[in-house]
């Protein structure tokens, strides 16, 4: 426990789980309105995108900054001006009359991904190595349920064509509220961290990001084989090599180098990448799977979206949030690559069911709840993954990168996915075969797959948690050593440990 933290402490999970969830919930609650939001605006399709699109390149560029900044000047307020920022995002999406002004909006709600990378910081400062396994899993757990959870509330208040600004002012409500209980719950801590903010390196990986997430995000829209699109990602892919040559020779880098190629972290970041792809092919493919009507296409459920998310998509949250407590056991007891290895297992296993048996709906809600296990797990091993090879003071940023390639991947899966849908379609209709879905959900069990096999070339030993044992003996050390005193263990580094090390 972190000096004078205890009564903070109590409340800091289930905080942190709540600011997290409004991560999800930003992220997806526009998604299934989209048409919703075009028609009540009056633009089309293209210029809808765009809602999507402005979040996903807000996060990209601003998690790093922000979990920099966070490691350097301290979580609590960093966290308070992501959640200020988020919360004036909703309002003004909740009082906008046109586009423009939306879309602006989303670009302020984008900063909200900062959120999960600076919270699994606030756990490693904040809690003793022996909690933190099972508090990271079950924080990380929480963007799969925040994120259907948005759906069943959109569904909820936009049924029936009602109006969209409802979801704003819902958003509104919600992030003011994790404002409150993060100003309260987590604890002032002096700068813990040294140097400052590489913004020449910030900006170059802001231009980076979005000159190769456009192309995926608006390729569909340019034509994948036009030289806007092929241009952009040539573009962007060599400015990203430039930044990485520059962080390489700058004495404060943003990102320290060894964070992106250390094998251990790099797997983890490739990792992270596959694990977002698989998201976002069950999230997005179940969802329009189950919405098409039998009748006309010869297969789905005709679902409505609130039917979708409440029937097909709530058990599955419900099975990962489960696994999300219990993988803090697993990872104790087996460690954390032989977690995700095991996930990826049983995530490869539900996008199978969902390939070869998808005309009953206990079908579709057995292979969701499959895949949901697998994405909680894999999420719950990625940043104990991380914690293990990073320093304390570099949490907040590498937890941030691995983010990003979350991030990359669902942009990756979602691009895929709306080229399938749209490109294999029935004669004389827009509706997709059902080969389109097949092949997606081919796609989501080789990315399961690969976020299993990838540990296997690049971590070499086992990563665990200390028993309570091991942790009351790194407690005396480190306070005989810094302290001198039993006063607590006040931010010392509560890395987790190596299976067969002696350090202890």
């Amino acid at each position: 426990m972190a000096i004078g933290s205890k009564p903070a402490a109590k409340g800091l999970l289930p905080v942190m789980c709540f600011a997290v969830m409004i991560v999800a919930v930003l992220q997806t609650l526009v998604v299934p309105i989209v048409g919703t939001i075009g028609t009540q605006l009056g633009v089309g399709p293209t210029a809808v995108g765009w809602l999507l699109t402005a979040n996903l390149l807000a996060a990209a560029t601003a998690t790093p900054v922000l979990g920099r900044l966070a490691d350097l000047h301290g979580k609590r307020p960093v966290l308070l001006g992501v959640l200020t920022v988020a919360l004036l995002g909703s309002v003004i999406g909740a009082l906008s009359t046109s586009m423009g002004v939306l879309i602006f909006a989303r670009v302020l709600q984008g900063v909200s991904f900062a959120l999960f990378p600076i919270g699994i910081a606030v756990l490693r400062d904040e809690l003793p190595p022996a909690k933190l396994t099972g508090a990271m899993g079950i924080l990380s757990g929480t963007l799969g349920f925040g994120g259907c959870f948005g759906i069943v509330l959109t569904g909820v208040l936009v049924s029936d064509g009602a109006d969209f600004h409802r979801v704003f002012w819902l958003s509104s409500a919600i992030t003011a509220v994790g404002l409150v209980l993060v100003w309260f719950a987590i604890p002032r801590r002096p700068r813990s961290g040294a140097g400052s903010i590489d913004w020449i390196g910030a900006v170059g990986l802001a231009v980076g990001l979005v000159l190769v997430l456009l192309p995926l995000a608006e390729g569909g829209t340019w034509g994948w084989a036009s030289p806007v699109t092929i241009g952009s990602g040539l573009a962007g892919i060599l400015v990203l090599v430039g930044w990485f040559l520059y962080e390489r020779e700058t004495a404060d880098p943003l990102v320290a180098p060894r964070l992106l190629t250390s094998p251990p972290v790099l797997v983890t970041h490739l990792a992270a990448l596959v694990v977002g792809m698989s998201l976002f092919v069950m999230f997005l493919g179940s969802s329009y799977f189950v919405q098409t009507p039998r009748e006309i296409a010869g297969y789905g459920f005709g679902a409505t979206v609130l039917e979708a998310a409440a029937v097909y998509l709530l058990p599955g949250a419900i099975s990962g949030v489960i696994a999300s407590i219990l993988s803090g056991r697993l990872i104790h007891r087996f460690g954390s690559r032989v977690v995700l290895i095991a996930a990826s297992v049983i995530g490869v296993a539900g996008f199978t069911l969902f390939i070869l048996a998808h005309d009953r709906t206990w079908e579709v809600i057995t292979a969701v709840l499959l895949v949901n296990t697998y994405i909680s797990l894999a999420y719950a091993s990625l940043p104990s993954l991380l914690v293990a090879e990073v320093r304390q003071e570099e949490t907040g940023v590498a937890n941030s990168i691995n983010s990003i390639a979350r991030s990359v991947g669902s942009s990756f899966a979602s691009a895929l996915l709306a080229t399938l849908l749209a490109g294999i379609t029935l004669t004389g209709t827009d509706i997709p075969t059902e080969s389109a879905y097949v092949i997606a959900f081919i796609v989501g069990a080789v990315a399961s797959a690969l976020a299993g096999l990838l540990p296997l070339f690049g971590i070499t030993r086992l990563i665990r948690t200390p028993s309570h044992e091991e942790e009351d003996e790194v407690h005396a050390t480190v306070l005989a050593a810094e302290w001198g005193t039993v006063s607590g263990l006040g931010g010392a580094n509560t890395t987790p440990i190596r299976e067969n090390d002696s350090a202890l």
